[in-house]
């Protein structure tokens, strides 16, 4: 795949992280957990992904990613697309696509400044939910763009630790629909209805072409 060409210098690989950092251990001592967190880290916890894995993450039409700032300020967002728009690209990498949005750029502006982040993925009918923390870079190159319809820019994101999450405290829930929205090849979605306000009609960006 491509090297990553939007904000290259801020997203070297670091030394990869270690499980457990001093304040969760601090916790896991209070409530003796240790033991516990590092058999479970022991038998789940991975650095590549399993077939298992791929099937899961390529099943999904959403996650939550959650970045941080240079200094350190957090964020959360959800990802919505098609099943299959995240894809496992590698024994430790997956990309997604980032589509048209409202222009503020939170999540992929802090991949530029800081490229750790976390993956959460939920299948609200089994239920079942999986957890992938790495450091990201957001692409533009022809080649990575050419993999989704409509993509602004292409997200991917190293796997430094992969592991399954207790399921017991989500919600069931099923899709009556998929989104009219969500870019996919052959389709249009419809405008954004945001985008016709008053107060952002002078401010809005000059249209471009989506890439087919």
């Amino acid at each position: 795949m491509p090297e990553n060409t939007v904000g290259e210098s801020a997203n070297a690989d670091p030394v990869p992280c270690a499980t457990y950092h001093a304040g969760m251990r601090t916790l896991q001592d209070r409530f003796d957990t240790r033991r516990l967190a590092d058999r479970l880290d022991e038998r789940l916890g991975r650095s590549a992904f399993t077939a298992d894995d791929r099937a899961f993450i390529e099943t999904r039409t959403m996650f939550f990613l959650a970045t941080a700032d240079a200094e350190g300020r957090p964020d959360c967002s959800y990802k919505g697309g098609d099943s299959g728009f995240v894809r496992v690209a590698g024994e430790r990498d997956l990309v997604f696509p980032s589509y048209d949005g409202n222009g503020q750029f939170r999540s992929l502006g802090n991949v530029l400044a800081n490229g750790a982040v976390g993956l959460l993925f939920i299948d609200f009918q089994s239920p079942r939910r999986l957890r992938v923390v790495g450091r990201a870079q957001v692409l533009d190159d022809a080649e990575s763009l050419a993999m989704f319809a409509c993509a602004q820019l292409v997200v991917r994101v190293r796997a430094e630790r992969i592991f399954p999450n207790c399921p017991r405290y989500i919600h069931a829930a099923e899709t009556v629909r998929p989104s009219a929205d969500v870019p996919r090849a052959g389709h249009t979605p419809p405008p954004a209805r945001w985008k016709s306000m008053d107060f952002l009609a002078d401010v809005l960006p000059v249209a471009r072409a989506p890439k087919p």
